[in-house]
């Protein structure tokens, strides 16, 4: 569980200096990090299955429902901030493995939005949340190794 706490905030290579000691000083504990990830993560959830559930009202049902999952998924992509802290975080998301697929994600989320708000457009709404969806989930099984090769092994193996 040590060496969990260690690659997850960071510290795995560091050598421990005074800056080291400071920062360890002022950050949350690992329980509490964990209890936080736990929290962003359950809301996330939470608002997505209710943007799902708010699709089918009548009236700006769509607007709704890309808002909420919108959130839920930047809930969610937060939730980790709270495992590795935000520079870190960030340092991982444009690491140039994962960059194409941070930049689709990012994108997506951005243009459902806009698509909510601002265009009006129910049938762009929808198909970016489903564009916003895969792109999260192949962003996610970035840093999981050797996952994107088994993805593309099975996709391949289903279309031949």
């Amino acid at each position: 569980m040590d060496k969990l706490k260690r690659v997850l905030s960071g510290k795995d290579a560091e050598e421990p200096g005074v800056l080291a000691e400071v920062a360890d000083a002022s950050s949350l504990s690992w329980s509490t990090r964990v209890k936080g990830f736990i929290a962003c993560f359950a809301i996330g959830v939470l608002c997505s299955i209710l943007g799902t559930c708010l699709l089918w009202l009548p009236r700006r049902g769509t607007v709704l429902f890309a808002v909420f999952y919108t959130l839920g998924n930047i809930s969610s992509l937060g939730s980790t901030i709270f495992l590795m802290g935000p520079m870190r975080q960030l340092k991982r998301m444009f690491e140039p493995t994962r960059l194409i697929a941070t930049i689709v994600m990012l994108l997506c989320l951005i243009l459902t939005l806009c698509s909510a708000f601002w265009w009006h457009n129910k049938g762009l709404a929808l198909i970016f949340c489903v564009l916003q969806f895969f792109a999260l989930a192949w962003y996610s099984i970035s840093y999981i190794p050797f996952a994107r090769d088994a993805v593309k092994k099975c996709f391949t193996a289903c279309l031949t």
